[in-house]
Formats: C-alpha cells, sequence, structure tokens
C-alpha cells in the first residue's frame, strides 16, 4: 500500500454534543484515539484541534481557531508528507482499520453512511489533488472542494456512527457490546 499520512478533525464547537466531543469515551477510550487507531498505519498522524495527552500525533489549530473544516482541512494538509492522506472526522468511535484500507483502495474516495449520504470528513484523497483543489477554492463546504475531485463512493456499512449528540454516543456504547 502506498505510504499515507491521517489528517484529524477534532477541533470543532460540538454545539449539539455539549462537551469535549473528541475526548469523550466510547468504550472507555476517547473517540479521537479510537479515530486514531483505526488509522494506526498512517505514516503520520495529524490532529487539528487541541492536544490530547497520550496521542502520539502532530497538533495544528485552524485560523481562525473554529473557522470549520475547510481552514481545518488547510491546517492539517500543510503538515502532511505522504502521496496520500485519510481525512477522518474525531467524532468515529466505530471506525475501524478495515474502513480506512476500503478507502485508500481508491485515489479519490468517500464513506457514504447506510443512508446514502456522503460524509466528507471521512475520506481518502490523493494529497497532491487535495492541495490543488485547495489553491483556489474561498468556500466553506468540503463537499464544494472534495466533490470536484470525483472520488469513489465507499459504503460504511451497518456497524458506522458518528457522534453528533450525547444520544448518538449511547447508541455508539450500545453497538459495541
Amino acid at each position: 500500500m502506498e505510504p499515507y499520512d491521517a489528517v484529524i478533525l477534532a477541533g470543532g464547537a460540538a454545539r449539539r454534543f455539549g462537551g469535549d466531543k473528541p475526548g469523550a469515551p466510547v468504550g472507555g477510550v476517547p473517540m479521537v484515539v479510537r479515530v486514531a487507531s483505526a488509522a494506526a498505519g498512517a505514516a503520520r498522524t495529524v490532529v487539528v484541534g487541541p492536544e490530547r495527552p497520550g496521542l502520539e500525533a502532530v497538533f495544528v489549530r485552524e485560523d481562525p481557531p473554529g473557522g470549520g473544516p475547510v481552514p481545518a482541512l488547510r491546517a492539517g494538509l500543510a503538515l502532511v508528507r505522504s502521496p496520500r492522506l485519510v481525512l477522518l472526522a474525531a467524532d468515529l468511535p466505530l471506525l475501524t482499520p478495515g474502513i480506512v484500507a476500503a478507502l485508500l483502495a481508491h485515489p479519490n474516495a468517500v464513506l457514504i453512511d447506510g443512508g446514502g449520504h456522503d460524509q466528507w470528513l471521512t475520506g481518502a484523497w490523493r494529497t497532491d489533488a487535495l492541495r490543488a483543489a485547495l489553491e483556489g477554492y474561498g468556500g466553506r463546504s468540503l463537499r464544494g472542494v472534495l466533490g470536484p475531485l470525483d472520488p469513489v463512493r465507499v459504503p460504511a456499512g451497518d456497524d458506522w456512527t458518528d457522534c453528533d449528540t450525547p444520544e448518538d454516543l449511547a447508541r455508539a456504547e450500545e453497538m459495541l457490546k
């Protein structure tokens, strides 16, 4: 497999969640650590967000802080060294190495959930293509910058969820049992 880096976006405000979403435990392990573990094959892990003790990664903050996923992607991408990268949200406690590998099997890929929706915060990309796409992009939407890269849509399967609310967190805990 071609070398890849992992960029984990972990700096959002988590308004619906009501607390430190990336640090919230699922099965006793913080979600951001679970996500990093799913991409353990990465040559380098870049976390865009506050530093987390015990997580082996390079940390960076987007400018402006809390500016959204596009500025966060720009900040993380600046530290990527590999020809490929996986872009991952920090709120994916059930993400597995198998899902990461399925994404990396394609030059550009985005995960689709059980409802058929593109999950732009979960994908694999060619680093050079992503840099070129961001170079002239002035929008705020990840779909706006990533969609034109014509990604393969990779189904997530049934054992996948993101956690935007405390109810989602409880569902993830149940799914681990």
